[in-house]
C-alpha cells in the first residue's frame, strides 16, 4: 500500500491514510524519525513493525518486504512527503510485487509535482514530470538541450544548493524569457511561489537563495512557425540534407513540422531544384 504523505501540513492527512498507517502490519518509511514525528503530530498509534526504506537500502529491503506481502501481511510504504515512487523510494517494491502477482494499492495524497503545477499559473492540460536533473553540469546541460523543444509544461525537482546553477542552465537552454515558476515550501508556513522568466528567476536565486523543498515549473516551448510557401519548404529540406539527413527523411520532417502533406513538400523541392 503506497501512502501519499503531506508535503508539510499535517492537516492534509486523509482519514484513510490514518487508518492504514495505524493498522498496517509493516510500515516501510523513508525516514523513521520523520514518520514518528508525523504520527505524533497527527495522533496516530502505529501498531505495526516500522522499518527504514530509503534510497540507500531500497534494493536490500525489497526481498524482505516481498516475503511479508506473500505471507498476507499489509505493507505500507510512506516517504517524507508526497507519493512514493515519484522521485522517492517505492518503484522497486511495486515492480517486484507486480511481477510476483501481488496486488498493489495506493492511498492517493499530496504530490509536489502536481501541487506546483497548479500553483504555477502555467498550462496544465499537458505536462511532463522530469524529476531531479543530473547533478553534474555537463550531463544536466545535455538533458536540457534534449528538452529545449518540449511543448508540454515541464516540472522539475531541485535541491537548495543546486537551484541557482539549475536555473542558469534552464535559462541558457530554454531562453531567459521562458515563463516559469519556482515553488518552495508548499503547504508550509513559508510557502512561496516566484513567477517570472527563467533569467529573472536565476538572478533572484543568486541574490536571494531560496530555501526548503523546491519544485520548478517551466512553460513548454512555443509552437514553431509553420508555412506552405514552396520556397521556404524547399530551403528547409535543403538545409537538413546539408546536415546529412536523407532527402526522403528531410521531406518527411519538413512536412510534419509545417503540417502539410509530404506531396506538397516534394512538389516544392522539384519546383526549386535548381
Amino acid at each position: 500500500m503506497l501512502l501519499g504523505a503531506p508535503l508539510g501540513n499535517v492537516e492534509d492527512l486523509s482519514a484513510r491514510l490514518r487508518r492504514v498507517l495505524a493498522t498496517a502490519d509493516v510500515v516501510a518509511a523513508e525516514d523513521t524519525r520523520r514518520l514518528r514525528r508525523l504520527a505524533a503530530d497527527a495522533d496516530i498509534p502505529i501498531t505495526g513493525t516500522v522499518v527504514s526504506f530509503f534510497e540507500g537500502n531500497e534494493r536490500q529491503r525489497v526481498p524482505r518486504l516481498l516475503e511479508e506481502l506473500r505471507d498476507g501481511r499489509v505493507v505500507a510504504v510512506i516517504t517524507d512527503a508526497g507519493m512514493p515512487s515519484v522521485s522517492d523510494p517505492g518503484f522497486r517494491l511495486v515492480r517486484a510485487a507486480v511481477d510476483a502477482g501481488i496486488a498493489v494499492s495506493a492511498v492517493p495524497g499530496p504530490s509536489a509535482a502536481t501541487t506546483a503545477l497548479v500553483l504555477s499559473g502555467l498550462p496544465s492540460d499537458r505536462f511532463c514530470f522530469e524529476g531531479f536533473l543530473p547533478r553534474k553540469a555537463g550531463e544536466r546541460r545535455t538533458r536540457l538541450s534534449e528538452l529545449a523543444e518540449e511543448r508540454r509544461t515541464m516540472v522539475f525537482f531541485e535541491s537548495t544548493h543546486r537551484i541557482a546553477a539549475c536555473l542558469e542552465d534552464l535559462a541558457a537552454a530554454f531562453g531567459a524569457e521562458r515563463p516559469a515558476a519556482l515553488c518552495r515550501e508548499m503547504t508550509k508556513t513559508h510557502e512561496q511561489v516566484r513567477r517570472a522568466g527563467l533569467g529573472e528567476l536565476a538572478s533572484g536565486a543568486v541574490d536571494d537563495p531560496p530555501r526548503g523543498e523546491i519544485t520548478v515549473v517551466v512553460a513548454g516551448a512555443p509552437a514553431p512557425a509553420t508555412t506552405d510557401d514552396p520556397a521556404v519548404l524547399a530551403a528547409a529540406v535543403s538545409s537538413l540534407v546539408d546536415e546529412g539527413v536523407d532527402r526522403k527523411e528531410a521531406m518527411s520532417r519538413v512536412a510534419r513540422a509545417n503540417g502539410v502533406p509530404r506531396r506538397v513538400v516534394y512538389d516544392a523541392v522539384l519546383a526549386h531544384r535548381d
